[in-house]
């Protein structure tokens, strides 16, 4: 029997009891083209990059660092989805304070 956790909170999650959300991340480096000429405009460089992604996916390439491409997968319970979907980036959120309009 497969067992699973929260990857943030580490409870265990019963897989016939409760409800359990898979979080993908695919983080690469970004690919800004340069001044191209008249040829180049019609490439289409976001298909490209996923051309090749994809083949990098297919294919277990060691030669590429994390420092170019990098899929991160997490389990998550319903209660740190929740809390991830809020702020997914980890960010410290500063108090609002209410100030008289005087």
């Amino acid at each position: 029997m497969i067992r699973y956790t929260c990857d943030l909170c580490k409870r265990e999650l019963d897989p016939q009891n409760d409800l359990r959300y898979v979080v993908k991340i695919e983080v690469y480096a970004a690919f800004d083209p340069t001044a191209a000429d008249a040829e180049e405009e019609d490439r289409d460089h976001l298909e490209e990059i996923q051309d090749i992604l994809e083949r990098l996916e297919d294919s277990s390439h060691e030669s590429i660092g994390d420092d170019v491409y990098q899929q991160l997968r997490f389990d998550l319970c319903p209660e740190c989805r929740k809390r991830f979907i809020r702020n997914p980036l980890g960010r410290k959120t500063a108090k609002a304070y209410g100030f008289n309009t005087n």
